[in-house]
């Protein structure tokens, strides 16, 4: 194809892709300029477009992200960009001694990519590899200071030397280490696994506290619609972050919210509010093509869910938060039955025991006593 047939045929693909996603004059004249100016610089036509050259076009202020979107969705992309969790590692693990890094580095490959040769490793996302590394580091960092340049060197008695007493410090370090030293010695690379029964113990349990009824009432009448919307589906239901994430607008039909396990029949102010945040939905992206519920200015014009991120940020706190506010209201008004629990919200009975539990605790109930005289708490009508 010659390269005004190439130019053309990209032009019409971004013509039709700004008319899908209903964008403004000035995102699709943005589109339209950058890939201009990536067929100028492109030396064969018909070729992928490197994404490394797409991301130049923030330089000149030019929508960047949804041409890359474009891009992928044509078979277009070199995506040649270095990974953030792969830059992340290097510099995390900078400092320590040649061999223990080759090894650590050959765990981090495997894991980032996966392996079908036996014994096949399945592939695990970047924040996993993140924080088993994380939980690992101070003991690497340990080792390599005493002068063990190689985990082949490490043994037992090493592991057991930097590992905390007790708690959860105790169970994240020997889970990293766990994680890595084992696929390690599944693949040869070193002899033996250091941290087979070694017995990490229990984490240490945390008690969930209760939000102030002032921050509750202030997000859920707050007048931006998306984080209303949000926060009563939080508030009233206890739905948690990926739920939110997962949530399509199919699932809300009849008054009734379709979760995967169970149907929940909306509370009156939670559909006053997810039908504003549809009206504001439907004005800001009339025919985007997300079929999730809650969308954002990255989201609107693709297909993927948002981030957690992005809900905590709306909400203006963490939906656990909110989340675990809820829980522990049911268990106050149930007088602390843990069946209750399992049955308004899907939990399984050790995670309602951890609500239940707390209903004598001195502390919530001088925070109760001390709400006493604001408005009724948000719950189901």
């Amino acid at each position: 194809m010659d390269a005004p047939e190439v130019a053309a045929a990209l032009k019409a693909a971004v013509d039709d892709y700004a008319q899908r996603h209903e964008l403004g004059y000035y995102t699709a004249y943005g589109l339209d300029r950058g890939l201009r100016v990536l067929l100028s610089i492109q030396e064969t036509p018909g070729a992928r477009f490197r994404a490394s050259d797409v991301l130049l076009l923030r330089d000149l202020l030019l929508p960047a992200r949804p041409l890359l979107k474009l891009l992928a969705q044509l078979g277009m992309l070199d995506d040649d960009r270095t990974p953030g969790v792969v830059s992340w590692f290097r510099e995390r693990t900078a400092g320590l001694p040649e061999p223990m890094l080759g090894e650590l580095t050959t765990w981090f490959e495997l894991k980032l990519s996966g392996s079908t040769t036996a014994p096949r490793v399945k592939a695990r996302p970047p924040r996993w590899t993140q924080r088993m590394v994380t939980h690992a580091l101070p003991a690497l960092r340990t080792w390599a200071d005493q002068g063990k340049d190689s985990l082949r060197s490490i043994t037992r008695a090493d592991i057991l030397a930097v590992l905390p007493d007790s708690g959860t410090p105790r169970v994240d370090m020997l889970q990293g280490l766990r994680h890595i030293l084992r696929p390690l010695k599944n693949r040869r690379i070193i002899f033996t696994d250091p941290t087979a029964r070694i017995f990490c113990g229990m984490p240490t349990p945390t008690i969930p506290l209760p939000v102030e009824v002032d921050a509750l009432r202030e997000v859920l009448h707050d007048q931006e619609t998306p984080r209303a919307a949000l926060a009563s589906l939080v508030i009233f239901h206890a739905l948690t972050s990926g739920q939110l994430r997962s949530l399509k607008t199919t699932d809300l039909r009849d008054g009734r919210m379709f979760l995967p396990h169970r149907t929940v029949l909306l509370a009156e102010p939670v559909r006053t509010r997810v039908a504003a945040y549809l009206d504001y939905r439907n004005h800001r992206w009339p025919r985007t093509a997300n079929p999730h519920l809650f969308v954002s200015q990255t989201t609107g014009c693709g297909v993927e869910p948002v981030s957690n991120v992005w809900i905590n940020d709306v909400l203006g706190m963490s939906a656990r938060r909110l989340r675990e506010d809820r829980l522990l209201h049911e268990a106050e008004a149930t007088g602390g039955d843990p069946r209750r629990i399992c049955d308004l919200f899907g939990l399984s009975v050790g995670a309602a025991l951890r609500y239940t539990g707390t209903v004598d605790q001195p502390g919530l109930i001088e925070h109760s006593l001390r709400n006493a005289g604001s408005a009724p708490r948000p719950g189901p009508e």
